[in-house]
């Protein structure tokens, strides 16, 4: 099988390409420019990759032949903020911007709706756009929900959307997770939302706040293609799974070496198989110990299996931020990313691990899948 990674970096965009049996990093775009997100639609072929340029802002290009030639299109804007409305943050006591800050995720819509994409954002917009990201519409439900007030930065000073899980089987039914602003549920395409985080605990918050839905800090949330009911969560103090479509979560328990982490991956045909990349918090967020690792449940969480092989054993700092690692829909391929700009695959399954690169800039996101071109 012919496959690609591409990697969105600090300093551009790289994808590698495996034919036979070997990988390289044939192809760049954007060099020196930094890439929050990418998106390759396996509907239309389109690629999609967003590029902050700081003070110039936000930026979103499109291609149509498999990342050879990008366009502009345009990019999500927030509604002008009403004269005399204060949105304050409710920890920094800050105006939140009503202005797009970062493109954190980018995902597409159901396959009956080509045109469709979805897109979340700092400060906590969510977006939608129709027509292959010609025009994007901000989803005023969710902007206007008054609990939005709630929602509050964690590592960065802005809440933002970073993970958005479209049900394969139910087109309108979608699912999000908000740092810091828990899981969001809407069942009909947007038009209204409930939060679903109960049964989470964030330990940084005082006691009688700690189980509050609307304040937890889901790192990283997907769902199993196969099973979409169930959920995974790597949250900023432990791993959650949902079996009941987010309803509710139970926080797993032994989580070796660590039960801190940005990024988690389920196997797309066995809900009962996911990754995760563990770390040190909060200060440190290094490997634990230097030594760098990625654990696997094949039994929803009731072991984990410590993989290492091929991975630094010591003086490791590498980090793998929530969108850097990522599983193929043939399962059998992994591949991650880290922020000292070194990236990894596995072809068993996370049994071993063959490194791509160690000198890339620092990795933000890793979007894996089959070449079918």
């Amino acid at each position: 099988m012919n496959a690609e990674i591409w990697i969105g970096t600090r300093k551009g965009l790289f994808i590698a390409r495996r034919n036979g049996t070997g990988w390289a990093i044939d192809d760049s775009a954007f060099l020196g420019v930094p890439v929050s997100m990418l998106l390759v639609d396996a509907r239309s072929g389109n690629a999609y990759a967003a590029l902050d340029h700081g003070h110039f802002g936000v930026k979103l290009q499109r291609s149509e032949n498999g990342g050879r030639d990008w366009q502009e299109i345009a990019s999500p804007t927030y509604p002008e903020k009403p004269e005399g409305v204060s949105d304050l943050d409710p920890m920094r006591h800050s105006e939140i911007p009503w202005d797009t800050k970062l493109i954190w995720s980018l995902e597409a819509g159901p396959p009956g709706r080509t045109g469709e994409l979805w897109c979340g954002t700092m400060p906590g917009g969510l977006f939608r756009s129709r027509d292959h990201g010609d025009n994007w519409e901000i989803v005023e439900s969710l902007w206007n929900n008054p609990l939005r007030k709630e929602w509050f930065g964690g590592g960065a000073d802005l809440p933002g959307i970073h993970s958005i899980a479209i049900h394969p089987d139910e087109p309108d039914r979608v699912t999000l997770a908000i740092s810091c602003g828990g899981v969001w549920v809407s069942e009909d395409a947007g038009a209204n939302w409930a939060c679903r985080a109960d049964g989470m605990r964030a330990e940084y918050m005082p006691p009688e706040n700690a189980n509050e839905p609307n304040t937890q800090d889901p790192h990283r949330v997907v769902q199993c293609r196969a099973a979409p009911e169930m959920m995974w969560c790597q949250h900023h103090n432990g791993v959650f799974l949902s079996e009941d479509r987010s309803a509710s979560w139970r926080e797993l328990g032994d989580m070796p070496p660590s039960a801190f982490g940005f990024s988690v991956a389920v196997h797309p045909d066995d809900p009962d198989t996911a990754w995760r990349v563990p770390a040190a918090k909060d200060e440190e967020r290094i490997p634990v110990g230097g030594k760098m690792v990625v654990t696997r449940t094949r039994d929803r969480g009731q072991s984990w299996e410590l993989l290492d092989r091929g991975l630094p054993s010591n003086h490791a700092y590498d980090i793998v931020f929530r969108h850097a690692l990522d599983v193929a829909p043939g399962a059998e391929c992994l591949a991650m990313g880290s922020t000292t700009g070194s990236v990894w695959i596995s072809e068993d399954l996370g049994d071993s691990w063959n490194s791509l690169s160690t000198h890339l800039p620092p990795v933000y996101c890793v979007r894996l899948f089959a070449n079918t071109r």
